[in-house]
Parts: structure tokens; sequence; C-alpha cells
């Protein structure tokens, strides 16, 4: 079950929207949760959000959307969306680190097999995989549009230079860059997040 904020603030940069807010806290590190509590399953609607025991899982998923796979020792979670009757999750994403950053490889979501909307499912995917990376310390996250720029908006991220990687993420596939910075919003392209969290 996922924890909600009942004081009515909105993050900075976060834009309104009349849809459903997705549960969870975002704003890290200074209110990140336990590492147990950001790791545990989450109920939304019918779906179970849960850690990918085996990154492998969301590989039919990157193929089918032809998204580039990343190098698997690399990656730090991942999580999926995964319908009770099913055993193959129905949206992923991937997660490497470097020190406090991390770049998410997603959200991948299948359109068949449910009646979500798509938009929302990789909502609630990056709501769980921010609390994740936030109680591992990381306050600053770096993402590849893939025409998802409403739900990046949607979580504050904005459009960054690739210069903003750390050198751990440089010279990887895709156009474009959105980064995010926990907490106050604000961004320095001298500090990437590259020190050991």
């Amino acid at each position: 079950m996922g924890r909600s904020n009942t004081s009515g603030r909105r993050r900075p940069g976060a834009a309104r929207s009349s849809s459903p807010r997705p549960a969870g806290n975002t704003a890290a590190p200074g209110g990140a949760a336990s590492l147990d509590e950001a790791t545990r399953s989450r109920a939304w609607q019918d779906l179970e959000l849960r850690p990918l025991v085996d990154a492998a899982q969301a590989r039919p998923l990157f193929d089918f959307a032809a998204v580039p796979w990343p190098e698997a020792s690399g990656l730090a979670f991942g999580w999926g969306a995964f319908a009770a009757a099913s055993g193959a999750p129905l949206a992923v994403v991937l997660v490497e680190r470097a020190g406090r950053a991390v770049l998410l490889h997603g959200p991948v979501v299948t359109l068949e097999g449910h009646e979500h909307d798509p938009l929302q499912t990789a909502a609630q995917l990056l709501t769980v995989v921010i609390d994740h990376a936030a109680a591992l310390g990381a306050d600053t996250a770096f993402a590849r549009p893939q025409g998802l720029d409403r739900v990046w908006i949607r979580f504050g991220f904005i459009p960054v230079p690739e210069t903003a990687l750390p050198a751990a993420f440089a010279g990887r596939p895709g156009a474009g860059l959105y980064g995010w910075r926990g907490g106050s919003a604000l961004w320095t392209l001298r500090d990437t997040g590259d020190a050991a969290a």
C-alpha cells in the first residue's frame, strides 16, 4: 500500500494535473522512506508493483519496444507492474546507479493484457522507482524522453544537456535527456551527483 502526502503541497516544478496523483513520496532524500518501506510491494488498482527478482524479466518488453537494453552488470535494481494472474510484468523500469545519481531505463509499458492507461501505469512505476532510489541515497535522476515528456514533467524532471550526466552514464545511446534533482529542485551543472552516497 502506498503512502500519501497529506500536506497538499506540490513539489517544486511539478505540474498540476486533474488525473489521480501517484501514491508515494518523491521529495528525496531528506524525506525518503527507509529502504524496507521503499522496496515493499504496492498495490495500484488491480496491479502489483514490486521489485524485479531478475532484470531479465524486463527483457521481452525492452525488445518489443526496441528500447536499448542496459548493461546488466551496471543495474542497481528494477521494478515491474504485474497483473495478479500473470507471471510476466506489464510494465518495467530498470535503474543504474553512480554515487548519488541514477539513470532510469524505461518505463516500458505493454498495451496488451490490461486496460490501464499506459501513462498512469508509467507514473505509478516512476513513483516507486524514485522512492527506492531516494532510500539508497540518490538525489539526482536522469532519463531519456522516450515520448513520455508528460510523465517526466509531471514529476519535476527538466530537459538537461548531455554534459549533466555523470561520467559513468556518459556515451549511452538515445536522444534527449531529462534530469530530476530531489529536494529544492535547484539545478547546477557543476554537481552531477558523481560523489559517493
